[in-house]
């Protein structure tokens, strides 16, 4: 399992095309698996779920259509992208499981940094309790091909928690949207990076 870290924002339409290609050469034998660390530049994208209304200003912005799952997420600078390219054939082939290791990868990361993130019924993602609320603090979405699996998850470090606004994000209005620099956590990028390698070996690098 490789690691790939971009110390600048990558954009979007060109990181789907790396995606596009190491999934191939994954599943040809050709290529080694890579968890690929990123910010991109502003932009909002709508997974296979998203509903027209849940696009409320895209204060322009980008928005781009994207064959993963779930709804409508932004992504921008202060937030770190994790692109999961694995081949599960190789682990236990359960799209379930997979998305449970993920929010158990998030959240070991974030416990690295004293924050408790939790998970909920019904509610793809992590969330923490903020001032008698809950709030999302990472977001998740999949797609995979022949058991090789791409696109990943976002964990908001210092975005513009106001570029939220223009979205329902993933399609939940009840419940807003945080990030380590709203709970008064410090972190950079290279710490945040050092943490969730540590925790992707700890899970993903014996076939389980």
């Amino acid at each position: 399992m490789e690691f790939k870290i971009s110390n600048k924002p990558e954009p979007y339409e060109g990181a789907v095309s790396f995606m596009e290609a190491r999934v191939h050469g994954i599943r040809q034998g050709t290529e080694d698996e890579l968890i690929w660390l990123l910010e991109h530049p502003p932009i909002y994208t709508a997974g296979a779920s998203a509903k027209d209304a849940d696009l409320l200003n895209n204060n322009g912005f980008p928005v781009y259509k994207t064959g993963r799952g779930g709804q409508y997420t932004y992504h921008g600078p202060g937030q770190r992208v994790a692109y999961i390219m694995l081949d599960l054939k190789k682990r236990t082939p359960d799209v379930r499981k997979f998305v449970k290791d993920l929010e158990e990868v998030i959240i070991n990361t974030l416990g690295s940094f004293g924050i408790k993130g939790e998970m909920r019924e019904g509610r793809v993602g992590v969330w923490v309790a903020e001032k008698n609320k809950e709030a999302k603090i990472a977001a998740l979405g999949i797609r995979i091909r022949q058991w090789v699996t791409f696109h990943g998850i976002s964990i908001n470090i210092n975005p513009d928690l106001s570029h939220y606004d223009g979205i329902v994000p993933c399609g939940i209005a009840e419940h807003g949207v945080t990030s380590f620099a709203a709970l008064g956590i410090k972190a950079t990028m290279k710490e945040m990076d050092e943490q969730l390698m540590k925790a992707f070996k700890n899970k993903f690098n014996t076939p389980q």
